[in-house]
């Protein structure tokens, strides 16, 4: 468009307005797509936002299986994202196909998936987790059942670590992003800011989380910071998750454990791509109705534990 980033901004806020749109922008999204979102947050929380609203059309800045639960939860609204090839390689290491296969070898095994799949993926699990609830998701099901969890073996191993007691199996999956942190990246980083606590994200490797101050999620690392007392953090996920870490404590020091965790599917996402899926109504993405039943269902049993 050739239009100043500000310009531009003022641009979608007006189509924005025009379409009964809402916004939505993952947490890991560049600091301009989270500062001109209606809502900033993890996948699912978005997802549950934009369903209890009026809009008409969502526009999902994040990675597709984002745009897909916002599809599954919101099936009469124009589900939008702003660059189709946004994908997730952690969504892309488990198939449909493949996952009905290991679970005919399993004879009844619970499937556990967590959110960060696809919706067909979803559709052939019996429930869903996110990175906040995989712990208390596994502890809810039937003790006598085998669990097969699906695809982030790193949060799995999270989860299994607090349920010690059940027989968990883990698909081969992770995200690379996390998966590429190690003890020494964080021992290097505390050796650096020796004052600092360290906030980790659950996709990260065992060996990273047992180094870590606080395990939690994107919201929850966010709540810890703001809560606790320590001046100084680093931080173990994505990058894009500064933005809010510093304009929620202006007072405290953030520090990202790596220059590696940047994910370039969340930064393809731009001002001038949101613009002109608010223009054109395209991208759009929808779920095949059979495919959205079976998923909701596996997302409405995660909901009801609260």
């Amino acid at each position: 468009m050739g239009e100043t980033g500000a310009a531009l901004s003022a641009a979608i806020k007006r189509l924005k307005e025009e379409r009964e749109a809402l916004i939505l922008s993952h947490y890991y999204q560049r600091p301009e797509i989270q500062d001109i979102a209606d809502f900033i947050g993890d996948s699912l929380e978005l997802s549950r936002r934009a369903a209890t609203t009026a809009a008409k059309v969502l526009v999902f800045c994040g990675v597709h299986f984002m745009a897909e639960t916002a599809a599954i939860l919101s099936p009469k609204k124009v589900v939008l994202i702003p660059d189709p090839n946004a994908g997730c390689p952690l969504a892309e290491m488990i198939t449909p196909d493949a996952l009905r296969a290991r679970k005919a070898e399993l004879h009844g095994a619970v499937v556990v998936a967590y959110v960060n799949t696809t919706a067909a993926v979803k559709a052939e699990s019996d429930i869903v987790c996110t990175s906040a609830n995989a712990a208390r998701v596994v502890r809810s099901l039937p003790p006598e059942k085998h669990v097969l969890f699906v695809p982030d073996r790193n949060l799995g191993l999270y989860a299994a670590a607090q349920n010690p007691d059940r027989k968990i199996i883990f698909w081969e999956g992770y995200c690379p992003i996390h998966d590429q942190m190690r003890a020494e990246d964080i021992l290097r980083a505390k050796q650096e800011h020796p004052a600092a606590e360290v906030i980790a994200h659950p996709e990260c490797r065992p060996e990273v989380l047992a180094l870590a101050d606080k395990v939690a999620s994107t919201s929850g690392m966010l709540r810890y910071a703001f809560e606790s007392a320590a001046r100084e953090f680093i931080v173990v996920t994505e990058e894009g998750l500064l933005h809010q870490l510093r304009r929620q404590n202006p007072e405290k020091k953030f520090h990202l454990a790596s220059p590696r965790l940047v994910c370039p599917n969340m930064k393809r996402t731009t001002l001038d791509k949101v613009y002109r899926a608010l223009r054109d109504l395209a991208p759009r993405v929808t779920v095949p109705e059979n495919v959205r039943e079976r998923a909701v269902q596996a997302v409405e049993r995660m909901l009801a534990l609260g």
